[in-house]
């Protein structure tokens, strides 16, 4: 027995995919040719041959040239050909596929005094471009090099998937305390206000870790075998932070070497820094990866002033400093 719901889903999924790749080449160009495709009751999957991700104005604009096929409600036609009498008649062949002494020709859809799109296929597919209901693109993504992959739902798909995408929107406005249309510019502020207050922590966490901004005490430098050395470890400060911290350090000392370790989580972030006058005597790179074998870590790279690493192991940060110093000397 055939289920004529689910035979219905494939009919329009079948007949949207024919139309999608129509609307893809008109608007990307004729270098567009399906790879791939899947047809089911839920969604359809289209790939197609593209050298890049495909911009939202340009999916937007394929969604409504599909749109405007399904409302425009023609009939669609099959015909049997010869393959030559089908490729006269404009009919895409997929390269690849073996065709007989007589094929199927599809045709729908609507374009001044031709059919929108005219394929040659033996599938199932719609009477109408109507009887599609409704065209929406859910996602477009990267198969392979050369290759994007668009997902999409027909009909009632369609209808349930835009619902839950009304819903999502109507229930960030709640969050946010607006109407669903100022969602955007809302956001947009609050990633405005965040970059704001990163910038400031990003300050805070400078100053506690210089000492209020004035630096390392005399006390956290020492001296190695003639060499200055400013070795600190600290918490939760993230590693993206350390090397701006580095030169800061580096500035204080004038000639010397500067070891910060950041320890979050359990794990250990390194920086290591050496001026300018010294780096002829000792390169970072080299003392970063002292620093970074005493907390587990695999090496590390930077240049001869400026150097970074890291290790699982942030419980030895104390030995890495160690290691770092015996380096030097």
């Amino acid at each position: 027995a055939v289920d004529h719901e689910r035979r219905s889903a494939l009919r329009a999924h079948h007949s949207a995919t024919h139309l999608l790749h129509s609307a893809l080449r008109n608007q990307l160009g004729d270098h567009i040719a399906q790879k791939g495709s899947l047809v089911a009751g839920e969604r359809l999957r289209f790939d197609v041959s593209h050298p890049k991700a495909m911009t939202l104005e340009d999916l937007s604009i394929v969604e409504d040239q599909v749109n405007i096929q399904v409302r425009g409600n023609s009939e669609v036609s099959t015909r049997l050909m010869t393959p030559d009498e089908a490729i006269e008649a404009g009919a895409m062949a997929l390269f690849g596929e073996k065709y007989g002494d007589e094929v199927r020709v599809v045709a729908m859809g609507s374009a001044g005094n031709e059919a929108y799109s005219t394929e040659l296929c033996g599938g199932t597919h719609a009477h109408r471009t109507g009887d599609i209901g409704l065209f929406r693109i859910v996602s477009e993504s990267a198969v392979a090099a050369g290759v994007r992959r668009i997902e999409a739902v027909t009909g009632a798909a369609a209808q349930s998937y835009i619902a839950g995408e009304s819903k999502a929107l109507g229930d960030a406005a709640a969050v946010l305390k607006v109407s669903p249309a100022d969602v955007p510019g809302r956001i947009e502020g609050l990633l405005d206000e965040r970059r704001k207050m990163e910038k400031e922590i990003t300050e805070l966490r400078r100053q506690l870790a210089t000492g209020g901004g004035g630096g390392g005490s005399d006390a956290d430098i020492k001296e190695i075998n003639g060499t200055k050395f400013l070795g600190k470890i600290l918490d939760n400060v993230p590693a993206k932070d350390l090397k701006s911290l580095a030169d800061d350090f580096k500035g204080q000392l004038g000639s010397g070497v500067v070891a910060l370790i950041s320890v979050n989580e359990g794990k250990a972030s390194l920086v290591v820094g050496v001026t300018d006058d010294l780096t002829g005597e000792r390169s970072a790179v080299d003392l970063v990866k002292a620093g970074s074998a005493a907390v587990g870590g695999k090496g590390g790279g930077g240049r001869p002033d400026m150097a970074q690493a890291g290790g699982p192991d942030g419980g030895k940060a104390e030995a890495a400093l160690t290691a770092i110093e015996e380096a030097i000397g």
